[in-house]
């Protein structure tokens, strides 16, 4: 079971890092379709591509850095993650909270992106909201192809309408948000050292985060 919720993870967050083809057209798209669309076009390059099937680190980081931003609110999701202690930190410290947050999911997901070994097969349910919303749930199911009797795994984005296109902020898996999870850990780190301490221990945990990259795609000697 462990092992199915991680896989879940990992795929849905490897969407989450990297909604962003194509972006003049798809700030006008309706939210569900763009998730469907960028979706599919994820799987096939996460699925095709020779350096990320191959566990090329830094490709895979290139290409989630490349494509996270513009459909993603990280200033959003990390006042979320962060919760009731956000209201106390200074401009500057949330400056550096969203750039450390922002870099912990983009190589979480980087990770989680090399895992994606197959095509998923994904069921898109009915949109629910009303007219003229500007915040919505856009939500599916990850089909197991090798679960005969296995209960699909459900899957939730939390999307906002922006000048800029729609954004993610949140992601549920199997009925967990992301910004629930992130919270209990910042909260008891927030509680233990305080804001700077959560900053510094975000900055220490990218620092290796990215040196594991670099050394994942070093050439292997023969």
């Amino acid at each position: 079971m462990k092992t199915i919720r991680h896989r879940a993870a990992a795929f849905a967050g490897m969407l989450f890092t990297v909604l962003a083809l194509a972006s003049q057209v798809s700030a006008q798209e309706a939210p569900d379709v763009l998730v469907k669309r960028v979706s599919e076009e994820i799987i096939h390059l996460a699925t095709r591509d020779p350096q990320i099937q191959a566990g090329n680190r830094q490709r895979i980081v290139a290409v989630v850095n490349e494509k996270i931003l513009p459909h993603a609110d990280f200033q959003r999701a990390t006042a979320l993650a962060v919760g009731r202690h956000w209201r106390a930190a200074t401009p500057e410290q949330k400056d550096r909270l969203i750039n450390e947050f922002r870099d912990l999911l983009m190589y979480t997901y980087a990770g989680a992106m090399s895992q994606i070994k197959e095509d998923y097969p994904l069921k898109f349910l009915p949109l629910r909201a009303e007219p003229g919303a500007t915040e919505v749930e856009v939500r599916f199911e990850v089909v197991q192809k090798r679960k005969r009797s296995g209960e699909p795994i459900r899957v939730s984005y939390r999307m906002a309408k922006t000048p800029d296109g729609w954004k993610i902020f949140d992601v549920n898996v199997v009925g967990v948000w992301m910004s629930e999870a992130y919270r209990n850990t910042f909260t008891s780190e927030i509680n233990r050292a305080g804001i700077d301490g959560l900053i510094e221990t975000l900055t220490e945990k990218n620092k290796k985060l990215a040196e594991s990259a670099e050394q994942s795609s070093r050439p292997k000697a023969l």
